[in-house]
C-alpha cells in the first residue's frame, strides 16, 4: 500500500490522498486498486491507440456497480478529476489521463441474454464481439460497430452504427435502459419511463452525466450467417465507380449496407499477390435478411465495373463483424478525421481519390459508412444524437507504428479533412473525433447541445466527468462564452 499519492485535483491543483484513505478505498471495493507495478495496473492503463500511452495515478478496478458507486464518491470528496475507461478504443483516448485516478471497468464483462423477450443485459465492459457471440447463439444480434474489440460502453454512449444499423437502428435506438451512477453516487435506472431526461442524454451524449454500471439492449433476429464480403477493384476504377457506388447507397433497401474503403490493399489470402500493397478501392457489402434476396439486392453492386477479386458470400454473422479486426489491432498509433455528408458530391470524391494517391503509410485508409434507413427515421431531438438523415460518414483513418511519422500522418489527414469542407454537412459523430477537436462540439450535437447542457446541469452540475468529450453544464458554459 502506498505512503500517500498525489492525484490531479478538479481545480487544477494536486490533491493529496494519505495511505489510510487509500487503504480504506482498497477495502471497501470488490475489485481493488492498483497503483503503477502493481498487478492490474498495466492492464487497466493499456489503451487501443498507441498515441495516448499515459499513467494514471491510481487505479479503481470495478467488478460491479457497488464498485463504481465507491469510486465516483472517493472522486467526488476528494476534489480529484476521474476518467472512465471500458473498451478502451476511443479514438480520443480519453480513457487514460498522466496522474488522474482513473475508473476501470474493464472487468464487467457479461453479457446475459433473454431469448423470449428478445433482449440482453450487457455488463459496461464488454467488448462487441462479447455480444456479438452470445446473441448470435440464439439467432439474435444488436446493431454495433465494425471492429469487435470495440466496446460497447463507448459505442453506446456515442450513438454506435454498424452493418445492420439501416435494418434495425443505431446502437442507442435499441437501448431499453441503463444503470447509471451518477455525480452525487445515486443509482439511477434511466428509460422512456425512468428518468427519461437522463435517458435522451446517454444515448449520444457520452459520459457526461454518469457512469453506467448497466445496458438492457433490445434484439432482432439476425443470422447466424448473412450475405457479406467485399469486392475489391483497382483505384483507378474509383473515379468511375463511386459515383455508381452513390446511386446504389440512395436506392438500397434497408437490409443492404455498403460502405467503401480506399487504401493499400492489405496481404490478404484471396487476393493476387501481385495485387498487395497497392491502391485498391474496396466495396464492403452485408445484407441481414434472406439470401435469395440479398443475391437481387447484390447484383447491380457486384456487376459493376472488372474486380480484381469478389468474395461476396454466406458468411457466419459473428465473423463478418471482426472482419476488419486484423487492420484495427491495438498498439499503432491512429488519428482520425471525420466528415458527415449528404451526399457524396464528384468533387468529394476528387478530393479524396487525389489523397489517397499519396498515402502516408500503407496502413492509412479511406472510409466511407452510408447509413440511412431504420436509423433516419427517428427525429433529430428523440435523442442526444441529432444527425438523422440518410448520409456518408468518412473517417480519414490514418494508422502508422513510429512516432518518427506524426508530422507527415497527421497533415496528410488534417490536408484531406479540409479539402472536403465544402461538401460536408454541419455535424461529426462523437465517436470519430480525435482529442483535438474541442471546437467541434456544436457540430456533434447541433440543436441538442443546450438540452445537453440543461440535463449536464441537473446531474453534475460541478462537471464530475469532465475527462471526455466534455458537455459543461448549462451555467460554466455561458459563463465561458
Amino acid at each position: 500500500m502506498s505512503a500517500g499519492i498525489e492525484l490531479n485535483g478538479l481545480n487544477g491543483s494536486k490533491q493529496k490522498i494519505t495511505a489510510e484513505a487509500h487503504a480504506a478505498l482498497d477495502a471497501a471495493l470488490r475489485g481493488g486498486t492498483a497503483l503503477e507495478g502493481e498487478p492490474g495496473y498495466a492492464e487497466a492503463s493499456e489503451i487501443w491507440n498507441a498515441m495516448h500511452r499515459r499513467k494514471p495515478a491510481l487505479v479503481i478496478r470495478a467488478l460491479g456497480t457497488s464498485d463504481i458507486q465507491a469510486a465516483v464518491n472517493f472522486a467526488r470528496s476528494n476534489g480529484l478529476r476521474m476518467s472512465v475507461r471500458a473498451g478502451g478504443h476511443q479514438i480520443a483516448g480519453l480513457a487514460v489521463e498522466d496522474g488522474t485516478l482513473m475508473l476501470d471497468l474493464s472487468l464487467m464483462r457479461s453479457v446475459t441474454v433473454d431469448p423470449a423477450a428478445r433482449s440482453a443485459q450487457v455488463g459496461p465492459g464488454a467488448i462487441l464481439g462479447d455480444v456479438d457471440r452470445e446473441t448470435q447463439v440464439h439467432g439474435l444480434a444488436l446493431p454495433v460497430g465494425v471492429n469487435s474489440t470495440t466496446g460497447i460502453s463507448g459505442l453506446t454512449l456515442g450513438g454506435g452504427f454498424g452493418w445492420i444499423t439501416r435494418k434495425y437502428g443505431m446502437t442507442i435506438d435499441n437501448l431499453l435502459s441503463a444503470e447509471v451512477v451518477t455525480a452525487d453516487g445515486a443509482i439511477l435506472r434511466a428509460s422512456e419511463t425512468e428518468n427519461p431526461d437522463l435517458f435522451w442524454a446517454i444515448r449520444g451524449g457520452g459520459g457526461n452525466f454518469g457512469v453506467v454500471s448497466s445496458f438492457e439492449f433490445r434484439l432482432h433476429p439476425v443470422g447466424p450467417e448473412v450475405l457479406s464480403g467485399l469486392v475489391i477493384h483497382p483505384l483507378d476504377a474509383a473515379e468511375d465507380l463511386l459515383p455508381k457506388f452513390r446511386e446504389l447507397c440512395a436506392k438500397a433497401p434497408d437490409e443492404l449496407t455498403i460502405w467503401s474503403v480506399l487504401r493499400k490493399a492489405p496481404p490478404l489470402p484471396f487476393l493476387p499477390e501481385d495485387w498487395h500493397g497497392r491502391e485498391v478501392l474496396i466495396f464492403a457489402a452485408c445484407y441481414s435478411g434472406d439470401m435469395s434476396e440479398g443475391e437481387n439486392a447484390m447484383r447491380e453492386l457486384r456487376a459493376l465495373g472488372s474486380p480484381i477479386v469478389d468474395v461476396i458470400g454466406p458468411h457466419p454473422f459473428v465473423g463478418w463483424q471482426a472482419a476488419f479486426d486484423p487492420l484495427l489491432t491495438p498498439g499503432a498509433r491512429n488519428y482520425w478525421k471525420s466528415r458527415d455528408f449528404l451526399t457524396l458530391e464528384d468533387a468529394t470524391i476528387s478530393a479524396i481519390l487525389k489523397a489517397v494517391k499519396t498515402l502516408p503509410d500503407p496502413q492509412c485508409e479511406v472510409f466511407i459508412a452510408h447509413v440511412g434507413g431504420a436509423m433516419a427515421r427517428v427525429a433529430p431531438n428523440a435523442t442526444a444524437f441529432p444527425q438523422r438523415d440518410s448520409h456518408f460518414t468518412m473517417n480519414v483513418h490514418t494508422r502508422w507504428d513510429s512516432a518518427d511519422q506524426d508530422g507527415a500522418c497527421i497533415a496528410w489527414a488534417r490536408a484531406l479533412f479540409d479539402a472536403t469542407a465544402a461538401g460536408a454537412a454541419p455535424s461529426v459523430y462523437v465517436n470519430f473525433m480525435p482529442d483535438d477537436e474541442p471546437d467541434r462540439l456544436g457540430e456533434a450535437y447541433g440543436d441538442n447541445l443546450a438540452r445537453l447542457r440543461e440535463v449536464k446541469a441537473r446531474y453534475d452540475p460541478s462537471n464530475l466527468f469532465r475527462v471526455n468529450h466534455n458537455i459543461q453544464p448549462q451555467e460554466a458554459a455561458a459563463a465561458a462564452q
